[in-house]
C-alpha cells in the first residue's frame, strides 16, 4: 500500500467511522449508556483520549482490514476483516470491563460488540472501495 493509498483509506474510514459513531453515541448515550453506566460516566466528554483512540484505531483499520483488501483487489475482504477487528477490539474493552468491574452491564457489552463489529466492517469496506476506485 502506497502512502497515498494509506492516506485515502485513512481519511475515508475516518469520515465513515466518525459520522456513524457520532450518531450512535448521540442516540445511545441516554438510552443505553447513561442508564446502565451513568455512575461511571464523566460529566463532560474528554476529547484527548477519544481523539487518541480514533487516531490509533483507524490506523489499525487501514493496516489490518483495508490493506489486505487492496492486495487482493476485493473490497469484501475488508468487510470481513473489519468485522473481525471490530469484534476483537470491542471485546477486549468490554470483556475486560466485564471481568474487572462490579457494575459493568452485559447489555452494554452485547450492544458494544455488535456495534464495534458493524461500524468497523462498514468503515473498512467503504475505505477499501474508495481506494480501489481511486486506483483505477
Amino acid at each position: 500500500m502506497s502512502i497515498r493509498q494509506f492516506a485515502i483509506a485513512y481519511a475515508a474510514s475516518a469520515v465513515v467511522f466518525l459520522v456513524l459513531d457520532g450518531i450512535w453515541l448521540t442516540v445511545m448515550a441516554d438510552r443505553l449508556y447513561r442508564p446502565a453506566l451513568g455512575h461511571l460516566m464523566l460529566e463532560r466528554f474528554a476529547l484527548a483520549p477519544a481523539a487518541a483512540f480514533y487516531a490509533i484505531y483507524l490506523a489499525g483499520v487501514v493496516v489490518f482490514a483495508v490493506s489486505p483488501a487492496l492486495a487482493s483487489g476485493r473490497w469484501l475482504t475488508s468487510l470481513g476483516l473489519g468485522a473481525l477487528l471490530g469484534l476483537m477490539a470491542y471485546a477486549t474493552y468490554d470483556l475486560t470491563n466485564q471481568a474487572t468491574l462490579k457494575d459493568w452491564s452485559w447489555t452494554v457489552t452485547i450492544a458494544d460488540l455488535c456495534w464495534g463489529t458493524f461500524v468497523t466492517a462498514v468503515s473498512a469496506a467503504v475505505a477499501a472501495k474508495v481506494v480501489l476506485a481511486a486506483s483505477r
